[in-house]
């Protein structure tokens, strides 16, 4: 099942919450407009966005302030990306040149800026402290995980337990705080408040896991960006990890002197990947998380949203893309 499919129950929704984002990304400057709409019609899967509204419909919410808080989760993602293209000096992204490469940095970055705070007076729209204190501090992590992933770059020493705490502040955190707003627009009980933040953290770290996987197992046109881009850039994801842990010596200094450089040969890496268990090793963590977000959903009532929710975990782990 792809993801088209397993949205399709909040079709109508996804679709006010784009013509939130249309309205909400006007400006009388011109270059915020122009760049805002590049990037977020980039074709991206909107999920966190998603996340939000079925979270939000599978315990009972019947109005539309979910469809603004979705739109937040949109524009503050939006905001990271533009960031990370910036610091990462990447020049692709969903299979099309990145906003820093079109426009150039200082654009990107000004532009980051501005869908940021665009969020945050967005979500003020809620008149709730809660949500207010959900997004603040999500954001504040966010930040930190970005500095802890700009530390560990070209460090071959990282331990697994530094690399999952940049996967659980850099990416599952905002998945996080989508599905705990989605709780609290729902005005659900604190135990299902508590069940939504842990179904996005879990969700959210299965698909970083899987965006691991798929740089060395897939191919650029399928990925939408170059296959091998976070070996290039030093940084020491799972896979490569698990090759240092599990590999031969000359396995082991391969990967080492690949993370400290970024240069090694990709076709010696892969192979070396490929004769360990680290694809494996990896899509297994993924799986682990996978079901721990479906646990979480024992807290939910039964409805369609809450089978979308089911759904959405599968989908994480299997993807291709």
């Amino acid at each position: 099942m792809n993801l088209a499919e397993i949205i399709a129950p909040i079709a109508d929704d996804m679709n006010a919450v784009d013509e939130v984002i249309r309205q909400r990304l006007s400006s009388e400057v011109v270059l915020i407009r122009t760049v805002g709409d590049y990037i977020i019609g980039a074709g991206g899967k909107r999920m966190r966005p998603a996340l939000l509204l079925m979270i939000a419909k599978a315990l009972g919410y019947r109005g539309a302030m979910h469809h603004v808080q979705a739109a937040v989760v949109e524009f503050i993602h939006t905001s990271t990306l533009l960031h990370d293209d910036v610091v990462d000096e990447s020049d692709l992204r969903r299979g099309r040149s990145t906003a820093n490469a079109v426009f150039g940095n200082a654009a990107s970055v000004l532009v980051g800026d501005y869908l940021y705070s665009r969020s945050f007076e967005m979500m003020v729209e809620a008149d709730s402290m809660r949500i207010m204190q959900v997004f603040s501090q999500a954001t504040t992590i966010i930040a930190e995980g970005e500095v802890l992933q700009l530390l560990n770059v070209h460090d071959p020493d990282v331990s697994l337990e530094r690399y999952l705490q940049v996967v659980r502040y850099k990416t599952a955190k905002l998945f996080e705080a989508s599905a705990q707003v989605g709780a609290i627009v729902a005005q659900a009980t604190p135990q299902q408040e508590e069940a939504a933040a842990a179904y996005g953290r879990h969700i959210g770290t299965a698909f970083q896991l899987i965006d691991d996987v798929l740089d060395y197992s897939g191919d650029a046109e399928a990925l939408g960006k170059n296959v091998g881009d976070d070996l290039r850039e030093g940084k020491p994801t799972l896979p490569l990890i698990r090759v240092m842990e599990v590999g031969t010596p000359a396995q082991k200094q391969l990967i080492q002197e690949a993370i400290k450089t970024g240069e090694a040969d990709f076709k010696a890496v892969a192979q070396a990947i490929f004769e360990t268990d680290a694809l494996q090793y990896t899509r297994q963590a993924a799986v682990a998380e996978a079901e721990k977000a479906k646990s979480a959903l024992a807290a939910f009532p039964i409805s369609e949203q809450r089978e979308s929710l089911l759904k959405f975990c599968s989908f994480a782990v299997e993807r291709d893309r």
